[in-house]
């Protein structure tokens, strides 16, 4: 089981990577093939809402068929495939494609770690290892950053796809051979995610799992890239510099918020706290969007680590789930983070193109702003939940 989850482990630096990716590269891409910021935060949203849908059957797969065959099929079809479309891309249309595979190839493979540690641990350390695999699983998010710059800049982003491709067949390859499936629960077929939407418990907690991660997540994601370039005008290393910043502040706020809830004897109360810390900043970030490059950078990182409540948020829901229902419940609760953040970069384009005609600096002001007062709905609507400690 610990080769299977180390294995998990780096399709989910896979995974990070490739939703955080195009903030380098907006730059080189709309220089090589025309595709704009605003495109670009449509295919980051197809990314983001393909891995939402996609929860659906795979919650179903992994009470059904274990997490083994779910991870290492849609990996080996998705994510592999996906990045050899966008190797080949020559117009926005098929960087579109390249980011719904790839969304697809990489729904499971978080999931199917959460379901290994809901059936084989004990619920109260759900929490920190859920969030030790996302602040692990994270360094995808640095290597999405300077890395990445660096190597667009070196041997090009096509190539560096290339390599991407290879890396998600072999892992795929890798969590076939090596990743064990719990033994089934006596009640496994039987329930359906209809059985969670009649659970009044969790109505309060899923408005906050909506917006939750979509600040950090389009930020980090796409935003920061052409943010800093076109009011700074920073180069794609600069770029690179200030995404790896905000990378390291979200795996650092990721790892602190995992044992939180066994310190203070609260999940409820860590993640409202931290999430009303998150609003502040992104808030602050639209209040002083042209201020200087410095500042602007400090509040993103500041965004990325008090954003990083994820772990808590899916620990608190799945203390109510029944074990038959734990597959389908995380992966419920991440449909509703990851499409979330789908949902919100679709938003998050047209509203930044109808915003910049008032300047280029009122366009990511509209945009920052949208994400905070999202996120402040939620936060407030959360303070109905039940508390839980597991």
């Amino acid at each position: 089981m610990r080769a299977g989850l180390t294995v998990l482990c780096l399709a989910y630096v896979l995974s990070q990577f490739f939703r955080a990716f195009l903030a380098v590269l907006s730059g080189v891409l709309e220089q090589d093939i025309g595709a704009t910021p605003d495109d670009l935060a449509f295919a980051s949203g197809l990314w983001f809402l393909s891995f939402a849908v996609m929860q659906i059957p795979v919650g179903w797969a992994l009470d059904r068929i274990g997490p083994r065959r779910t991870a290492w099929v849609l990996l080996l079809l998705g994510g592999a495939g996906g990045a050899a479309v966008f190797a080949l891309a020559s117009t926005a249309l098929h960087i579109n494609i390249a980011m719904l595979l790839i969304g697809v190839g990489c729904s499971p493979v978080l999931m199917a770690s959460y379901y290994i540690f809901a059936r084989q641990f004990p619920a109260a350390q759900f929490a920190t290892l859920a969030a030790l695999m996302l602040g692990v699983g994270s360094v995808g998010n640095l290597v999405a950053s300077y890395p990445m710059a660096w190597a667009a800049e070196t041997v090009g982003w096509r190539l560096s796809l290339w390599l991407l491709a290879a890396a998600s067949a072999l892992v795929a390859l890798g969590i076939a051979l090596t990743v064990r499936d719990p033994e089934p629960a006596a009640s496994d077929t039987q329930g359906s995610l209809l059985d969670l939407l009649k659970m009044p418990v969790i109505w309060a907690i899923l408005p906050l799992a909506l917006v939750n991660y979509a600040p950090a997540g389009a930020v980090r994601g796409l935003w920061i890239g052409p943010y800093l370039q076109d009011v700074f005008g920073l180069s794609t290393s600069q770029v690179g510099q200030a995404t790896l910043v905000m990378g390291i502040a979200m795996i650092c706020g990721t790892l602190c918020y995992g044992p939180l809830d066994r310190l203070f004897k609260t999940q409820k109360w860590v993640v409202f706290t931290g999430n009303m810390i998150c609003v502040a900043a992104i808030l602050a970030l639209s209040l002083n969007v042209a201020a200087n490059a410095g500042l602007s950078i400090a509040l993103c990182a500041a965004l990325g680590f008090f954003g990083g409540s994820f772990p808590v948020v899916m620990a608190h829901g799945r203390g109510f789930f029944p074990p038959h229902l734990a597959g389908r419940g995380v992966t419920f609760l991440n449909l509703c983070s990851i499409g979330g953040v789908g949902v919100m970069q679709f938003i998050s384009g047209p509203l930044h193109n109808t915003a910049s005609a008032r300047g280029v600096e009122a366009g990511y002001s509209a945009v920052f702003a949208f994400f905070g007062l999202s996120l402040l709905v939620g936060t407030l609507i959360y303070l109905f939940s039940r508390d839980s400690t597991n």
